[in-house]
């Protein structure tokens, strides 16, 4: 607390003249209050938590497991954000159409009747070289948010970039 400290001269008599006042500001409470503020503010908060998916990825030695075509679904990341999907195998000569990452487009796409109407549904998600990695995290968020359980990251081939030169 504050105090104020007078000091008194005795030898000068009976006068009384304010002289030197000194002034002590004793911080002891507002460090007090200040390290508690600390203390339950630093065991209060929340920390973020990483949201991490999980992908379990298949064995090198595991076989090839082949999908019937009527149980493939094609996705193709392309570049400026472009996604191509078809139903089936390049061979059977799909029909190749276009969509985006956004809930109108590739979202509608996994929810749609084809797909979740067949319970042995493949979603296989291939990426050109010029594709971004930010597209390929957002068709696997879309796939975590449609609970898509059956899903492969596979490589382009050329029948697949043939189909879609071709296009």
């Amino acid at each position: 607390m504050a105090q104020v400290q007078e000091k008194q001269n005795p030898a000068k008599g009976s006068r009384k003249r304010a002289r030197n006042k000194g002034f002590h500001l004793d911080m002891t409470p507002m460090v007090d209050l200040a390290s508690l503020l600390m203390t339950f503010f630093m065991l209060t908060t929340t920390f973020a938590k990483l949201q991490t998916m999980e992908i379990n990825m298949p064995t090198a030695q595991g076989p090839d497991t082949p999908i019937a075509g009527k149980n493939a679904l094609n996705i193709v990341l392309d570049e400026a954000d472009k996604v191509y999907y078809f139903f089936g195998y390049p061979g059977d000569a799909p029909e190749v159409r276009q969509t985006d990452l956004s809930t109108t487009g590739l979202r509608q796409v996994l929810l749609g009747e084809q797909v979740k109407s067949n319970p042995n549904m493949v979603v296989l998600v291939k990426a050109t070289k010029s594709s971004r990695f930010k597209n390929l995290v957002d068709a696997l968020d879309e796939l975590k948010i449609t609970d898509t359980r059956k899903y492969a990251l596979v490589e382009l081939r050329e029948e697949d970039k043939a189909l879609l030169a071709s296009r």
